[in-house]
């Protein structure tokens, strides 16, 4: 891909540019992302935070993860549009959700993460390196290599 990338809600009022290509693409099929995302996994796009830029008024909704991590989740006030999330252990990163993506062949999954608790129909991919919960660092690392 080239380096960047755009996206937005759906009414419109909420723009991000991302100057940066994605460090990592990931499914994650938690509780808090199914729920989010109104389906059986959200998309998330990491991306460092100085190459990450929003227009428009966003609401937030923090909830701590499973690691106990705040995690914050932006959100178009008018048409409900998930834009990104934060994770407190992660102050650098942002993670725009694919779905708000411009172009979403823009991008590549390249793990998948709490595939444990995918419902039935919503079925992981065996391509991708799987992970029953969140892996930890190193492994993450080993799966983006294999992946490559």
């Amino acid at each position: 891909m080239a380096a960047g990338f755009a996206g937005g809600c759906l009414c419109g009022a909420v723009r991000f540019a991302c100057s940066a290509d994605p460090a990592m693409v990931g499914h994650c099929h938690c509780i808090d992302c199914r729920k989010s995302s109104g389906t059986g996994h959200c998309t998330h796009v990491v991306v460092p935070r100085a190459a990450f830029a929003v227009t428009g008024r966003l609401t937030t909704y923090a909830r701590p993860a499973d690691s106990g991590n705040l995690v914050t989740r932006a959100f178009c006030p008018t048409c409900g549009s998930p834009i990104y999330s934060t994770n407190a252990a992660m102050p650098d990163l942002v993670f725009p959700r694919a779905s708000s993506l411009d172009d979403p062949e823009a991008i590549k999954p390249q793990m998948v993460v709490y595939a444990s608790r995918a419902p039935s129909w919503d079925v992981v991919d065996p391509a991708l390196p799987s992970f029953a919960t969140m892996p930890a660092p190193g492994e993450v690392a080993a799966a983006m290599a294999q992946a490559r």
